[in-house]
């Protein structure tokens, strides 16, 4: 068997550390997490830890890249989808288990913006992401919107309403799980995707005769 390189073990530490962090961070909150507990259950030293990571906040934004990367990874399957009753189909066919178990990681989502919103520093660490996640959503809803005569708006406007939309949801559903059909978040993305000069062009492709 080949002998890891330096890099791959410190890739191979850096992977078991983040696992580590997303099981602390769930269970504990952000602000209750320390650094001797994600590197207790990772099984090194917190010096480890700080050998990775700087700080705590550099180790959550890691973490939350490493989401963010696996979730622009599905919804750039999705937007690759040219029908809208395809694409409607495919979101309403998620099912409500893999939003509750979203729910862990958006809770702590939400609780570092809080955090962010009093600390300069981690403030605009978000923004960056932020940007970034707009900016690739945009390119994503540029894409799919190319052949409409009139987009509603600007894809970078579109793309900051479908994370709002997102986020907003979620806050809904987790104040106040039951109220609201799950499905709900489904029909918004697709009112945000779909213009009606599309809806109507496939309605009408639907309606032709061979």
């Amino acid at each position: 068997m080949a002998r890891q390189t330096r890099a791959q073990r410190r890739q191979q530490t850096r992977a078991r550390l983040l696992d580590a962090a997303g099981q602390v961070f769930a269970r504990r909150g952000f602000h209750a997490a320390t650094v001797d507990e994600v590197a207790d259950a990772a099984g090194y030293t917190k010096g480890a830890v700080y050998s990775n990571f700087a700080t705590k906040d550099e180790l959550f934004l890691a973490l939350l890249d490493q989401r963010l990367a696996a979730q622009l990874e599905q919804v750039e399957a999705l937007y690759a989808i040219e029908s809208s009753e395809e694409l409607l189909a495919a979101l309403r066919g998620r099912t409500e288990q893999e939003f509750a178990a979203a729910r862990d990681f958006g809770v702590l989502h939400v609780e570092f913006w809080l955090y962010a919103m009093r600390n300069p520093a981690a403030q605009a660490q978000l923004a960056e992401r932020y940007r970034q996640l707009r900016g690739r959503l945009a390119q994503l809803i540029a894409r799919r919107s190319a052949h409409q005569a009139s987009p509603p708006m600007p894809p970078e406007h579109l793309a900051a309403l479908v994370i709002a939309t997102d986020t907003g949801l979620f806050l809904q559903y987790g104040a106040e799980p039951g109220a609201l059909p799950w499905e709900l978040h489904a029909d918004a993305m697709i009112q945000l995707l779909d213009t009606p000069d599309r809806h109507a062009g496939e309605a009408g492709a639907t309606n032709l005769e061979p």
